[in-house]
C-alpha cells in the first residue's frame, strides 16, 4: 500500500473515533493546544483554540475589527478609566449567569505568577464593580489601546473555579496540571466534549450561546498529526477537512489536487532568535569565563551568517517575507527604515569574531520547537550550519512546544527561537513585551533574559500613554532602530499564513493567523 494511503488508513481508527456527523468538521496541526486554561501561555495556536470556548470583552471579527462580546460597548470617563458595560442575559456552558463578579476574577486569576496572561492587564491598577453589568478598569495613566490589548484575555467564571478548585492557574512551566487544563466552561459559541492531549480535542456547538450562529457544525474534532506526510495524507483522502498549517514542500501538490484548495497570506507574527544577555555566563557553553552574547559585536557576526534568502528560498520554498526588527508590515508602527537588515556577509561575520575575542569560535545549545512555527525545526538545522561555517558550533535541541517553551518560561536557555503576533496589531505591545527590561510590573515577559536598555524602556513607558500619532510612531521609530542597531534580536522573517482545506469547507483565513470556528460552514 501506498505510505500516504497507510498512513491516512491508520489514522481514519482514530479519527473515527471521534464520532462522526452530518456536518462534523476535522483539522488538524502538527501541535497540540497544550491545555484547556485560558490563562496557561500567551500563545496563537493556544489562544485562538480556547477562543471558540471562552470570550473576551471584545472580540476580532472576520477582518479583524473589534466588536463587541460579552462587553455591549466601552467608554472614557476618565483618562485613565475605561469603563465597560456588560451584556445581559449571559451563561457560561454550566448555566450559571455570567456578570461583574466573573470580570473582577478573571482579572485577579489573570494577575497570579502562574499565568501568562498577565501582560494582558499590565497597565491595568484595578478592576472595579460599578454594579452587576458595570465595571470600570482603572488605568496607570492614560491607555488608548486597552481593548485592543485585552481583546484575547478571556473571561473565567467565578463560581466554577471556585467550585472545581481553579481558583489559580497550573504552572505550565513545571509542567503542571489543575482542573481547568483538561476541563472548560465558558461563554462561547463551542464548548468541550473530549480532551486527549496530544492526540485529538473535541468541541460541540454551545446551545445556550448569546450570538447567532454564523457557522453550521454538529462537531469539531481538532487533531495532533505531528508527521508532515501523514497529516497531508489525511487531508487528500478525505479523513480530515482541513489542515492548519501546511508543509511548504506540499503547496504545490495541494493546489494541483482536485477537491483541495490553498489558502495563504502573510502573517503578522515575527519568528526570531533570542539571546541571554544578562547572566555572566551560559550554561551551555565552551567559554567559562564570560558571556560572549554581552557583547554586540558576537550578536552582529551571528546575524550576519544568516543567509535569509536561503531560509526563504531553500527552507520556507519562498513562503516568508525577510524582515529586519521585531516589527511586520501591517502592525501600526511599522518602519521600513527600522527593518532594514543586515548584509549577509560570512567573513565580515568572522572579523567580528575575532574583534571580540574569539577567533576560533565558540560553541552553545540552540533551543527551538519542532512543532510551532512553519519548518522551525529545518530553519534551525540551516542556521545552525550557517553558524558553524565562521566557527560557532551550535548544539541543536529541537522538541516539542510544551516543553520548549517550559524551558523559556523557566528561563534555562541560552539561545532560542520565539515567533510574536502583537494581539493589538500595534508596535507598543512587542516593543513592551520583547524589548523592554523584564520587571516587576509584567514588562518584558518574553524578553527571556534578553536585551536591555534604558531608552527604549522610556520609549516604551512613554508610547504606551501617548495619545498623539505622529510623536506615537516618532517613538516607536526610535525605539526600534536602537534595538536594530544594538541587535538585541536575530530577526528571521514573517512567515506566509497557508492553509489547506475540501473544496466543500468554507473558511475565513486572518492575518494573524487565528482560526474562529464561528465562520466555518460545511457545503
Amino acid at each position: 500500500m501506498n505510505r500516504y494511503l497507510l498512513a491516512a488508513a491508520v489514522l481514519g481508527l482514530l479519527i473515527g473515533s471521534a464520532g462522526a456527523s452530518a456536518k462534523s468538521f476535522r483539522w488538524a496541526n502538527d501541535g497540540d493546544v497544550s491545555s484547556m486554561d485560558p490563562y496557561g501561555r500567551n500563545e496563537t495556536l493556544l489562544l485562538s483554540f480556547l477562543g471558540n470556548v471562552y470570550e473576551p470583552l471584545f472580540r476580532r471579527d472576520a477582518d479583524l475589527k473589534l466588536e463587541p462580546a460579552l462587553a455591549v460597548s466601552s467608554s472614557q470617563p476618565a483618562p485613565d478609566v475605561w469603563r465597560f458595560q456588560l451584556r445581559h442575559n449571559v451563561s457560561f456552558q454550566d448555566g450559571t449567569p455570567f456578570g461583574a463578579d466573573d470580570v473582577l476574577f478573571s482579572a485577579t486569576r489573570a494577575r497570579h505568577p502562574n499565568s501568562r496572561m498577565n501582560t494582558k492587564l499590565a497597565r491595568v491598577k484595578e478592576v472595579r464593580k460599578i454594579d452587576d453589568y458595570t465595571v470600570d478598569f482603572v488605568t496607570d495613566g492614560p491607555d488608548p489601546i486597552l481593548p485592543e490589548e485585552i481583546s484575547d484575555w478571556y473571561i473565567m467564571s467565578k463560581a466554577w473555579a471556585e467550585k472545581n478548585g481553579a481558583v489559580e492557574p497550573a504552572d505550565l512551566s513545571k509542567l503542571q496540571e489543575g482542573y481547568a487544563s483538561r476541563n472548560a466552561n465558558g461563554t462561547g459559541a463551542f464548548m468541550l466534549k473530549e480532551r486527549q492531549p496530544d492526540v485529538k480535542t473535541v468541541l460541540v456547538p454551545n446551545p445556550k450561546w448569546w450570538d447567532t450562529p454564523k457557522h453550521n457544525l454538529d462537531e469539531v474534532a481538532f487533531l495532533r498529526i505531528a508527521n508532515d506526510s501523514t497529516r497531508v495524507a489525511a487531508l487528500l483522502s478525505g479523513e480530515i477537512d482541513m489542515i492548519y498549517t501546511v508543509p511548504p514542500q506540499d503547496m504545490q501538490r495541494l493546489a494541483q489536487t482536485p477537491g483541495v484548495r490553498i489558502l495563504e497570506k502573510p502573517e503578522l507574527r515575527v519568528v526570531f532568535f533570542g539571546f541571554d544577555q544578562m547572566s555572566p555566563v551560559l550554561r551551555s557553553s565552551d567559554i567559562k569565563d564570560r558571556n560572549p552574547f554581552k557583547d554586540v559585536r558576537v550578536r552582529k557576526a551571528l546575524y550576519q551568517a544568516i543567509d535569509i534568502e536561503a531560509i526563504k528560498t531553500k527552507v520556507m520554498r519562498g513562503a516568508a517575507v525577510p524582515v529586519g526588527n521585531m516589527i511586520a508590515h501591517g502592525i501600526n508602527g511599522f518602519d521600513a527604515e527600522a527593518d532594514k537588515r543586515l548584509t549577509y556577509d560570512p567573513a565580515a561575520a568572522k572579523n567580528l569574531l575575532t574583534e571580540a575575542g574569539y577567533p576560533q569560535g565558540f560553541r552553545f545549545m540552540m533551543d527551538c520547537p519542532n512543532d510551532r512555527y512553519v519548518n522551525d525545526g529545518a530553519i534551525c538545522e540551516a542556521v545552525a550550519a550557517m553558524f558553524s561555517r565562521i566557527g560557532v558550533k551550535v548544539e541543536l535541541n529541537a522538541q516539542t512546544r510544551s516543553k520548549h517553551f517550559g524551558k523559556l518560561l523557566n528561563k534555562e536557555t541560552d539561545f532560542y527561537m520565539l515567533g510574536w503576533t502583537p494581539s493589538t496589531y500595534d508596535a507598543h505591545n512587542a516593543i513592551f513585551n520583547l524589548m523592554m527590561t523584564w520587571n516587576d510590573k509584567d514588562q518584558g515577559t518574553n524578553n527571556i533574559l534578553g536585551y536591555s536598555n534604558k531608552r527604549v524602556d522610556e520609549l516604551g513607558n512613554a508610547i504606551g500613554v501617548e495619545l498623539d500619532s505622529v510623536k506615537r510612531n516618532a517613538m516607536i521609530k526610535e525605539a526600534l532602530m536602537i534595538h536594530r542597531d544594538e541587535v538585541g534580536h536575530l530577526p528571521l522573517h514573517q512567515q506566509t499564513v497557508v492553509w489547506a482545506a475540501r473544496a466543500t469547507v468554507q473558511l475565513t483565513q486572518a492575518a494573524d493567523n487565528t482560526f474562529p470556528l464561528r465562520f466555518v460552514r460545511l457545503e
